[in-house]
C-alpha cells in the first residue's frame, strides 16, 4: 500500500473518507445555486406566459372603442374620452368564460350561473354601434344594467308631467314598467307618447329593442338610470309557450356630434310619416269647445261659438265638438236634449266654412246600450283567463275598453266612425286616451300582447282613415300614423308641471322621439278652477297672451278659451299672431313637414341642432328652432317684458330688424319684449 505524505501539492489528507466528506461539503452551494436558478427560470417563463395571456385577455375584452370588465363596460369616442358607462347589476361576468370571434365578444357565465351574453360591434361610416344582449337562462330572474348619466346631458324617453330639457332626474325610483300612461291623472308615470330611445350631448344614443320586457328606474344620488328586463310582477308577458327568461338587448351608438348621431338613429330605427296632414291644419287655428264649455256643450252653444269666431274676424277653419254630445259614453248617437237637430247644425257649420271633428275614445260604459253588444260579441279586453270582459275605470266612469287587437272590434268601432262621417259630414276625429294605464294590470286580448304599449299602437291606427285632420294624444311606435299628435292636457299655470314652461321641453322631447306633426294643446290650458293661476276659471290674462304668442310658432294652433273672453286688445293680439302663424310660420313648417317623410328630422328643434359643440345650447329649454333658420325666444315668466336670449354663432336678424353677425355665441341680457311681442330671429 502506499501512503500520501504531508508536503505534497494537494495538501495533507489523512485518508480517502476525509476526501469524500470534503467533496460533499464543497458541492452543496453549487446544487443550491442550480436549484435556485431553475426556479428563477420557471418563474420567468410563468410570468412571461401570464403576461402574454393577460395581453391576449385584455385584447379579447376590448372591441374597438369598448372596454369590457366583469362589472360592466365603458365606451370611448375617437378622441379617447369616455362617453358612455354601463354597469351590470344582474351579476358579475366570469371573464374566463368569454371568447371573441370576429366582431362578437361573448361570455357564457357569471360568477354563479350560466347565461348568454354578447356584444357585437357594427361599423357604419362615422358611426360605431354596439349590440348588447344579456339573456338569463333561469326563469323569472330579472336583468338589470345601470347607465351613468352625469357625464353628459340626456334627452328623449317619454312625455312626463314635469318636463325638463335636458332630462332632470330627482329622487330614487325602482324599475317600473316603461309603458304609456295618462300623466294628467298619474303624474309620476311615463306619458302617453313614449319611445325606448335616449340621446346624449356627447353624441351617444341608446335604443332598447322592442322585444325587451322593459322597466326603467333611476337614482339621482348615484346618477344612474336602471334599464331592467323582467316578467315577474310585470304587465309584460313572454310569447305563448315561451319560458319567462328575461333578455335585455339594446344598441348603443356613438357618432361625431349629437345632431348627426340623432339623424342616424332616426333614419335607421324610427318609423316615419308616409304623408303630410292637411295643409289647412298647419295654416289656420283649430277651435275646440272643450276648455270653454267642458261637458256642458250643446247645439246652441256650439253654433254661438262658431258665430263668434266669424264675428271677430278669425278663419273658419276647423271646429272640434268635444265631450259630451252623447247621453252615455260608448254611444254613437247625439243626445237629442242637447242637440235636437244635429243634422241641421252640421249643415249650418258647413255652410259657414267650418270642418267639424268629433271627440271619441276607446271606452263603452256599462250604462250604454252598446255595452251588452260588445260583451256578447267579445269586443272588449278581457280578464287574464279570457272568459270574461274586464271592467276598467276611467275619468268618465266604468265600462269596458275595446280590444283593438281584435279585427271584429276594430271593424265595429270603425263602422261607427264611418257612419258619423256619412250621416253628418264629420271631417275627422279627436281620438282621446289610448294609454295602457286604462288596461287592467293583468289582461288578455284577442292577439296576445307581450308589450302592453302595443295596445296604444293599435288604437292609434284607428286614426289612419282620418289622418288629414285627426288628432291623437298617445303614441308608441306610431310615428308613421300621419296625423297630429297632441301632448297631454295643460293646466292654466306658468310652471314646468303641465304649465306654460313645460310646453317647449315637451314639444322638443316628442320631436326627438319622431313625432313631428304636433298640436301643442289649447292656448291658455284647460282652465280648471283648482288648476289655474287665476281667481276664476278664465286663465290669467298675461299667461293667455304669452301662451298665444308661443303657440303661433308651433306647427299648429288650437283655441278653446276664445280671446274675446278678455278684451279687444287680446282679440287684436290674437288676430296679429294667427296672421304671423299663417304668413311666416306655416310656410316654413310645411316645407319641413315635406322633408320629415324622408328624413324624420324634427320640425321643432333644440338650439344644439345647429350648435353641436356648445355646452350652453345643450341646457336651453326656453328657446327653440323651426328648421335651422328661425329661432324663437318667448317670454315665459309672469310680469316680465324682457328676457335673456342666447344667440348661437351665425348671421341673425331680429323681428325688430336688428342685425347680429357673430362668430361666437352671444347673450342678449334683458332684451326688451313687450306684452304683445315674442322675440324671434331669422337666419340671414
Amino acid at each position: 500500500m502506499y501512503q500520501v505524505v504531508p508536503g505534497g501539492a494537494g495538501g495533507t489528507v489523512s485518508n480517502a473518507t476525509a476526501i469524500k466528506q470534503k467533496m460533499k461539503r464543497d458541492a452543496r452551494p453549487l446544487v443550491l445555486a442550480s436549484v435556485l436558478g431553475l426556479v428563477l427560470v420557471v418563474a420567468a417563463v410563468t410570468a412571461w406566459c401570464y403576461y402574454i395571456g393577460s395581453l391576449r385577455k385584455a385584447e379579447l375584452l376590448k372591441t374597438e372603442l369598448l372596454d369590457l370588465n366583469k362589472d360592466g363596460y365603458i365606451i370611448r369616442n375617437h378622441a379617447g374620452s369616455i362617453v358612455f358607462r354601463m354597469s351590470f347589476r344582474s351579476g358579475t361576468l366570469d371573464l374566463d368564460s368569454c371568447s371573441k370571434e370576429g366582431e362578437i365578444l361573448s361570455c357564457g357565465r357569471t360568477s354563479d350561473r350560466k347565461l348568454k351574453f354578447f356584444i357585437q360591434t357594427v361599423f357604419d361610416n362615422t358611426v360605431q354601434c354596439y349590440r348588447v344582449r344579456w339573456e338569463e337562462l333561469v326563469p323569472d330572474l330579472p336583468v338589470e344594467h345601470a347607465m351613468t348619466y352625469n357625464v353628459s346631458h340626456w334627452y328623449g324617453g317619454a312625455e312626463t308631467a314635469i318636463q325638463h330639457w335636458p332630462i332632470s332626474i330627482s329622487g330614487q325610483q325602482a324599475p317600473k314598467p316603461f309603458v304609456t300612461s295618462d300623466v294628467y291623472l298619474n303624474r309620476n308615470d311615463f306619458g302617453g307618447i313614449l319611445e325606448r330611445y335616449w340621446l346624449s350631448s356627447n353624441a351617444t344614443a341608446i335604443k332598447i329593442n322592442d322585444s325587451v320586457p322593459f322597466h326603467l328606474g333611476w337614482n339621482d344620488t348615484e346618477k344612474t338610470m336602471y334599464f331592467q328586463a323582467r316578467y315577474h310582477d310585470s304587465p309584460f308577458k313572454p310569447s305563448p309557450g315561451e319560458v319567462p327568461c328575461a333578455q335585455l338587448s339594446y344598441r348603443v351608438c356613438v357618432g361625431l356630434d349629437v345632431t348627426s348621431i340623432h339623424k342616424y338613429m332616426v333614419r335607421r330605427y324610427f318609423n316615419k310619416p308616409n304623408k303630410v296632414p292637411s295643409k289647412a291644419m298647419f295654416r289656420h287655428p283649430i277651435w275646440s269647445a272643450w276648455a270653454k264649455h267642458k261637458t256642458d256643450i250643446n247645439q246652441e252653444k256650439l253654433l254661438k261659438f262658431a258665430a263668434n269666431i266669424r264675428k271677430h274676424g278669425f278663419n273658419c277653419s276647423h271646429l272640434e265638438l268635444d265631450d259630451r254630445y252623447t247621453i252615455h259614453y260608448g254611444d254613437f248617437t247625439f243626445d237629442l236634449a242637447k242637440f235636437p237637430n244635429a243634422t241641421a247644425m252640421f249643415q249650418k257649420l258647413k255652410s259657414d266654412g267650418f270642418l267639424v271633428s268629433l271627440w271619441t275614445h276607446p271606452f263603452v260604459n256599462y250604462d250604454s246600450a252598446n255595452f251588452h253588444t260588445c260583451v256578447e260579441r267579445g269586443l272588449f279586453v278581457r280578464e287574464p283567463t279570457g272568459r270574461l270582459p274586464a271592467l276598467v275605470s276611467w275619468w268618465n266612469g266604468i265600462g269596458g275598453i275595446l280590444d283593438f287587437t281584435n279585427p271584429e272590434a276594430r271593424d265595429w268601432f270603425a263602422s261607427h266612425l264611418r257612419s258619423l262621417r256619412s250621416k253628418y259630414g264629420v271631417s275627422s276625429f279627436k281620438l282621446d286616451a289610448g294609454e295602457t294605464n286604462y288596461l287592467p294590470w293583468q289582461f288578455s286580448t284577442k292577439i296576445p300582447l307581450g308589450d302592453p304599449s302595443t295596445f296604444t299602437r293599435r288604437y292609434s291606427e284607428m286614426a289612419i282613415p282620418y289622418n288629414e285632420r285627426a288628432e291623437l294624444r298617445s303614441g308608441y311606435q306610431s310615428q308613421n300614423i300621419s296625423c297630429f299628435f297632441r301632448p297631454i292636457d295643460r293646466d292654466s299655470v306658468w310652471g314646468y308641471e303641465l304649465g306654460l314652461k313645460s310646453l317647449i321641453p315637451t314639444v322638443l322631447t316628442i320631436s326627438i322621439l319622431g313625432y313631428q306633426f304636433i298640436l301643442p294643446d289649447m292656448i291658455g290650458g284647460n282652465a280648471y278652477l283648482n288648476r289655474t293661476d287665476s281667481e276664476r276659471t278664465l286663465p290669467d290674462r298675461e299667461l293667455y297672451i304669452r301662451w298665444l304668442e308661443l303657440s303661433a310658432f308651433m306647427p299648429s294652433m288650437q283655441f278653446s278659451i276664445p280671446p274675446w273672453e278678455y278684451d279687444n286688445e287680446v282679440v287684436e293680439i290674437a288676430r296679429k299672431y294667427t296672421a304671423i302663424h299663417e304668413s311666416i310660420v306655416a310656410p316654413r313648417v310645411l316645407e319641413l313637414a315635406g322633408e320629415v317623410i324622408d328624413t324624420g328630422d324634427p320640425i321643432i328643434r333644440p338650439l344644439w341642432w345647429i350648435a353641436t359643440g356648445d355646452e350652453t345650447a345643450y341646457k336651453i329649454d326656453s328657446q327653440f328652432l323651426i328648421g335651422d333658420d328661425l329661432m324663437v325666444a318667448p317670454v315665459l315668466e309672469p310680469g316680465k317684458q324682457e328676457r335673456d336670449i342666447y344667440l348661437p354663432a351665425g348671421h341673425w336678424r331680429s323681428y325688430k330688424g336688428e342685425r347680429f353677425d357673430i362668430k361666437e355665441p352671444l347673450h342678449l341680457t334683458d332684451y326688451p319684449v313687450d306684452l304683445d311681442e315674442i322675440a324671434y330671429f331669422t337666419w340671414v
